[in-house]
């Protein structure tokens, strides 16, 4: 394979995100818990980088704004759609694996 542009690099990168945003909302069964759980990130972590890479670039964007780019709709309207609360070995498990900083 050829070397990416960078023009390609950023457009596959992008699509790669809209493919996982799209995913994400397709699959609202799955808790954010879950996925920090079993990778690491979740739905509001997605929207916190997302904010930061706007910001960084100069462009104003607050929580809600971007929790509601990667939700398709406001944060607390998917909370109380879809999540759940979470079990005690979920909480266990978070506690565990969760990121220390």
């Amino acid at each position: 394979m050829d070397e990416l542009s960078e023009e390609q690099r950023i457009a596959f990168e992008a699509a790669a995100f809209r493919r996982l945003v799209s995913h994400l909302r397709e699959r609202p069964d799955v808790q954010n818990i879950d996925l920090m759980n079993l990778a690491g990130f979740c739905r509001n972590c997605l929207s916190n980088w997302y904010r930061e890479a706007a910001n960084a670039a100069g462009v104003a964007m607050d929580k809600e704004a971007s929790r509601e780019i990667v939700y398709g709709m406001p944060y607390d309207v998917w909370r109380d759609l879809h999540q759940k609360e979470a079990s005690t070995e979920q909480q266990a498990a978070f506690e565990v694996n969760r990121p220390h900083e």
